[in-house]
């Protein structure tokens, strides 16, 4: 199946390219740095996954801000929307620390995607391994119902 990456600041703008991609049938992947915006494309929309920018977060005091909360999981979860993460992002990072923070933020996620049931899937410019993204997935936290939807 098909698919479009569509990343947008603007809800409009937003709003018309899913329509657009869904009349065509075409699999639909918002991707946006606007926590609100996220969450009103979930609200209003149809998309099939929303995929979560973790570089370039300052955190919080207590928790990191990895972009999803209780709130969009539950969401998700009503909207049978899947969670992405973005490989390229963590191959990516120019240091060790920002790659670390990264990935502390891909295991945050996993633990809410998993108390929410949602499915979970890593996406990639290029073409990755299933079998290496499986381990990852187990590696980070991913319990097996959710690194055999990988495949």
């Amino acid at each position: 199946m098909k698919q479009i990456i569509i990343s947008e600041t603007d809800f409009q703008k937003a709003r018309n390219k899913i329509r657009e991609a869904k009349k065509n049938g075409i699999e639909i992947i918002f991707s946006s740095d606007d926590d609100e915006l996220n969450r009103k494309i979930l609200e209003k929309e149809k998309i099939d996954v929303l995929l979560l920018t973790l570089s370039n977060r300052k955190d919080f005091m207590k928790q990191r801000n990895s972009s999803l909360n209780q709130v969009l999981a539950k969401l998700a979860k009503k909207n049978n929307v899947s969670i992405g993460i973005n490989l390229d992002e963590v191959l990516s990072a120019k240091s060790l620390k920002e790659k670390s923070e990264i990935l502390a933020r891909v295991r945050q996620n996993i633990k809410l995607c998993n108390k929410n049931k949602l499915k979970m899937r890593f996406i990639s410019e290029g073409n990755a391994d299933k079998y290496n993204l499986k381990s990852l997935g187990l590696t980070l936290g991913m319990p097996t119902w959710m690194t055999s939807a990988l495949a």
